[in-house]
C-alpha cells in the first residue's frame, strides 16, 4: 500500500500558491510609477512616499500578525487580509489626490499584505515542518518571486494597454480568488487533525500556547529581545536586505531603466527575470540553511550583494546587454536568499516557542529599510539626476553587513543553533 502523503504537504501547497498569488500586491508599485506620473502629473517622491509608508507598514504590523496567527487562528488573519487588500485595491480607483493613494496603497494595502507575508510563512514552516524545515522556508520565500514572475510583465501589459486602474482591478481579483483556497484547502496546525509536524520524533508535544494577547505576546518578545547582541545584528543586516532589495530594486529599478531610455515593459521582464533567479537561489538557500553554518551563509550573500550593487549604475543601458543579463542572475539568486538562515538564527535569541515574532520583528527592520530606500532613493534621483548614489550607498552598507553577520552567536557551533 502506498504511503499516506502528509498532510504538512497540503498545508506547504496552500501557503505556497497564496503567497504567489499575493506578490502582485508587491509588484504593483513598480509598474504604477510612471503610469500615475503621466496620469495625475505626480512627482516621482510623492508616489515613492506612498511605496515607502506601504512597506514600512509591511513590516511594522508583522510580529503583531504573527501574535494574531497564535492567539487565533492563521486561517481568519490571513482571508481577513487578504478581503481588506481586495477593497483597498478596487478603492484606489476612485482616487483623485496624492492623500488617498498615501491612505489607500501605503496604509490599507501596507497593513492588509504585512498581516501575510513572511511571517505566514514562517509560521506554516514551524507549525508544519520539523524535518526539512529550512528547504521548506526557502520553497514558500520562493512563491513571492514566482509570482513576480508571473505578475510583473502582465501587470506592465495592463498598465500600458488598459491604464493604471486595471493594475489595482487586477490585484483585487487576485486576492479575492484566494480566499476560498485558504477556507477550504488549509489546516489550522498538526493537532487540529490528529496528527503531528512532518518529521517530529515520536515523543513530540506542542509548546504550550501563551496565556497572553497577541498584543502582549508581540511586545513581550520585543522586551526580552531588544537587549540581545544577536539580535541587534539581526536587526541591522535585515534593515539593509530590505533597503538593498525591495525598497531601492524592487522599486526603483524599473524607472532607473526608464531614465537611460529601456521601454518600461522590457525593465519590467528584466525585474521579473530576476524573479526567475531569485526562485532558484532561495530553494538552494533553503538547502543550504539545513546543512551549513547559516552565519557563513549570509556572508556571502550579503558580500555578493554589495558587489553586483556597486556594478549596477555601470551596465543600465536603453537596451538589454550581456553585463545588464550578469547583473540580473547574479542579483537574482541572491535576492532574498537571506530568509532562511535569518529564520533559523531567530530561533536561537529566546527559543522555538518565540521563533516567528523574533523574525517578525527582526522583518520590521527589513521593511523600515525597504521603506528608506523606497522614498530616500527617489529624493536622491530627484537632487542628482539618477540613483547611482543610492545604489553605491546600498552597496556599501551591504559590505557591512556581511561582516556583521559572523559576529552572530560567536563561538557556538553551527548545531548548536539549530533549536
Amino acid at each position: 500500500m502506498a504511503k499516506k502523503l502528509h498532510p504538512a504537504w497540503t498545508a506547504l501547497v496552500v501557503t505556497f500558491l497564496t503567497l504567489m498569488a499575493t506578490a502582485g500586491f508587491r509588484s504593483a508599485p513598480s509598474v504604477l510609477i510612471i503610469p500615475l506620473e503621466d496620469a495625475f502629473g505626480w512627482s516621482r517622491s510623492q508616489i515613492s512616499l506612498a511605496i515607502g509608508i506601504n512597506v514600512l507598514l509591511y513590516g511594522l504590523i508583522a510580529p503583531f500578525a504573527a501574535a494574531l496567527m497564535e492567539r487565533f487562528t492563521v486561517r481568519k488573519v490571513v482571508m481577513t487580509a487578504l478581503s481588506f487588500v481586495a477593497l483597498s485595491a478596487l478603492a484606489t480607483t476612485q482616487m483623485t489626490q496624492t492623500w488617498h493613494l498615501w491612505l489607500l496603497w501605503g496604509v490599507c494595502v501596507g497593513l492588509g499584505t504585512g498581516s501575510m507575508a513572511l511571517v505566514f510563512a514562517a509560521t506554516i514552516a514551524n507549525r508544519w515542518f520539523i524535518k526539512n524545515k529550512g528547504i521548506v522556508v526557502g520553497i514558500l520565500t520562493a512563491a513571492g518571486a514566482s509570482g513576480q514572475l508571473v505578475f510583473l510583465p502582465l501587470l506592465s501589459h495592463f498598465a500600458i494597454a488598459y491604464g493604471w486602474k486595471s493594475v489595482s482591478i487586477t490585484i483585487a481579483a487576485a486576492s479575492l480568488i484566494v480566499v476560498p483556497l485558504i477556507y477550504l484547502f488549509l489546516k489550522e496546525s498538526p493537532q487540529a487533525i490528529g496528527t503531528t509536524p512532518y518529521g517530529a520524533p515520536e515523543d513530540w508535544q506542542p509548546a504550550p500556547k501563551s496565556d497572553m494577547s497577541a498584543f502582549q505576546l508581540a511586545i513581550d518578545t520585543i522586551k526580552k529581545a531588544k537587549s540581545d547582541y544577536d539580535f541587534k545584528v539581526l536587526f541591522f543586516t535585515f534593515f539593509v536586505c530590505g533597503l538593498s532589495t525591495n525598497g531601492l530594486i524592487g522599486t526603483h529599478l524599473i524607472p532607473a531603466a526608464h531614465d537611460h531610455g529601456m521601454a518600461e515593459p522590457v525593465a519590467a521582464s528584466l525585474l521579473a527575470l530576476v524573479g526567475v533567479f531569485d526562485v532558484v537561489g532561495t530553494l538552494a538557500s533553503g538547502y543550504l540553511t539545513d546543512k551549513y553554518d547559516p552565519r557563513k551563509l549570509l556572508f556571502f550573500y550579503y558580500g555578493f550583494r554589495g558587489l553586483s550593487l556597486f556594478l549596477l549604475p555601470s551596465i543600465l543601458f536603453a537596451s538589454v546587454h550581456p553585463s545588464t543579463l550578469v547583473f540580473v542572475i547574479f542579483y537574482g539568486l541572491d535576492w532574498v536568499a537571506t530568509v532562511p538562515p535569518t529564520m533559523v538564527l531567530c530561533r536561537t535569541i529566546l527559543g522555538s516557542s518565540r521563533g516567528t515574532i523574533v523574525y517578525g520583528w527582526v522583518f520590521v527592520a527589513h521593511q523600515i529599510g525597504a521603506s528608506t530606500a523606497a522614498f530616500g532613493a527617489a529624493l536622491l534621483r530627484v537632487h542628482f539626476g539618477d540613483y547611482a548614489i543610492a545604489f553605491y550607498i546600498s552597496a556599501a552598507m551591504c559590505i557591512v553587513s556581511a561582516l556583521a553577520v559572523l559576529q552572530i552567536a560567536k563561538g557556538k557551533h553551527v548545531s548548536e543553533l539549530r533549536v
